[in-house]
């Protein structure tokens, strides 16, 4: 194997053992026994899907319990200004702007990441353990500002630690930072499950129905990823064989789910934050409203259904520019058959570019809600959705790209030097 690309994982590796690491470091002041018992009664609502996304670091009241959210969602807010405000946009397509962007998504980090800290640290104080003891050991307005503090350092590192990821390791590194704490804790689920089934808290025929839907959700995922329609393109060149001109035939792939994973976690994170925030209240009418907010509620799928086809949809129409490719294409002489260029191929690569995107909406959208309907409905007691077998697989497969990307180089430099 390519001695840079061993390294690339190297550092990787490495980064991540730091993120979870950090997970086992807790905020000053707090009773970790007394959050990790309230947890354990909150397996399968909207906190044991944030706890899922952090990697277990919220029940241990860890500096990184707020994980890579904050960040996700300042990104949104970013991109939706970007695709609203022309000027905003062009900022972002030139490389001193892009700088001046990226600065501007993190100061949106921080602020985000204060708001979810103080909401937190608000709500840690009227939890107490079975014994009554609080789970703050110091002074209340003093932890605030502790957890807030410890908090956004949190963030910020892991923000860190992803970009050196994206930079100087294999793959992208805020998801991969998501898929390793979701990986995280498939053993505990997994101890989990052993337990309840020797108890006779679950039956075994559950455990394989489980599995079963399991295995089909991957096998969907995979398939779906996978699968892409390759759009005939025609170039004409004149190749110096035989002093005969040659029409050299290539295709545009263009993938049935164009925007990754990127809607689903966006979904998460913009449904998490105001779950967050209004958890912490004591309101009775605010905590009815969070209640709408739970993940075992048919209106909270029904959202996360609705989120994650608009973000589909937006995010496809960012990363697929047809206008471009028509316009390079043209730059090239490539044509595609039975399309006049110009405008024409612009607006058939979009069409096309559509009908997959809806096709890859629909799908996104059934598999993040529709496993934990079906969960939900044969009484398991712990959270499960597709959520989570969809960026475990999709970053997986990403990362295995990026893996053959980088063989497939280092060969080709390799023949290249030996004059091949």
């Amino acid at each position: 194997m390519n001695k840079n690309l061993v390294n690339k994982i190297l550092i990787t590796i490495g980064f991540l053992f730091i993120y979870r690491l950090l997970a086992y470091v807790p905020v000053p002041g707090v009773d970790a026994s007394v959050i990790a018992s309230f947890f354990d009664s909150h397996q399968s609502d909207a906190l044991g899907l944030f706890n899922m996304f952090s990697g277990n670091a919220v029940e241990r009241m860890s500096i990184i319990a707020l994980g890579i959210m904050p960040y996700i969602t300042a990104s949104i807010i970013m991109e939706l200004l970007a695709a609203t405000f022309a000027p905003l946009g062009q900022m972002k397509k030139e490389r001193d702007g892009m700088v001046k962007y990226m600065q501007i998504i993190r100061y949106a980090t921080i602020v985000i990441t204060i708001i979810q800290a103080i909401g937190i640290s608000v709500g840690l104080q009227s939890l107490t353990g079975p014994n009554g003891n609080s789970a703050i050991l110091i002074d209340h307005n003093t932890f605030i500002l502790v957890s807030a503090v410890s908090m956004v350092a949190g963030t910020m590192l892991l923000m860190w630690i992803g970009e050196q990821i994206t930079q100087s390791g294999i793959g992208n590194g805020i998801s991969l930072i998501i898929f390793a704490g979701i990986v995280s804790a498939i053993p505990s689920a997994i101890g989990q499950t052993i337990t309840m089934v020797n108890t006779g808290a679950m039956s075994f025929l559950t455990v394989i129905a489980i599995l079963a839907l399991i295995l089909a959700t991957v096998g969907i995922i995979i398939y779906v990823e996978l699968g892409e329609r390759r759009v005939p393109v025609t170039y004409a060149k004149k190749v110096m064989m035989q002093n005969q001109n040659k029409r050299v035939m290539n295709y545009i792939p263009i993938k049935v789910n164009l925007s990754g994973v990127i809607p689903v976690i966006f979904a998460s994170a913009i449904l998490m934050f105001p779950m967050t925030v209004l958890s912490s209240s004591s309101n009775p009418t605010v905590l009815a409203f969070a209640d709408y907010l739970n993940p075992n509620s048919y209106f909270f799928n029904f959202l996360t259904f609705l989120f994650v086809v608009f973000f589909a949809f937006f995010y496809a129409s960012i990363t697929f520019n047809s206008k471009d490719i028509s316009e390079n294409l043209k730059k090239q002489g490539g044509f595609i058959p039975g399309i006049r260029t110009g405008n024409a191929t612009a607006e058939f690569l979009n069409t096309t570019a559509s009908n997959l995107t809806f096709t890859g909406a629909l799908y996104l959208g059934l598999v993040a809600t529709l496993p934990f309907m079906i969960i939900k409905g044969m009484g398991v007691p712990f959270f499960f959705g597709g959520t989570a077998v969809l960026i475990v697989v999709q970053v997986a497969l990403d990362t295995m790209r990026k893996i053959e990307a980088q063989v497939y180089m280092s060969k080709y430099q390799t023949l290249s030097a030996v004059g091949l």
